[in-house]
């Protein structure tokens, strides 16, 4: 794979945590009295962004590059995902959690590195 496409590969990761944390925190923020409406509607339109931009990006990726080079990316969504959560959203992980992601991103430089 060339470099674009594995730096294209990561930033669609990256799309998909973040929407997938904006929508988590629209609801968070749905969740509390008072609702703050002005923000629940705010997160939920950028993680509603975020997801149709990962969307547009992979399909242009999947029409270009073979999927078995492509899927091993997927892998970094939840890596990224623990760490999202742990950053922006306070959820405390144990070590079990963070060991799991570090074996994930070893296997991804595996499988992407052949």
């Amino acid at each position: 794979m060339k470099p674009a496409a594995i730096i294209i590969c990561i930033l669609c990761q990256l799309l998909l945590v973040t929407g997938q944390v904006f929508l988590k925190r629209a609801l968070n923020k749905r969740a509390q009295v008072p609702v703050v409406s002005g923000q629940v509607v705010r997160n939920f339109i950028a993680g509603i962004g975020c997801l149709t931009a990962w969307f547009l990006l992979w399909v242009g990726l999947l029409q270009r590059w073979e999927l078995s080079r492509l899927f091993p990316f997927e892998g970094l969504n939840p890596a990224l995902l623990v760490i999202a959560a742990a950053i922006f959203l306070r959820e405390k992980l144990p070590l079990q959690a963070w060991l799991g992601v570090a074996l994930i991103c070893v296997g991804i430089a595996f499988v992407s590195g052949s």
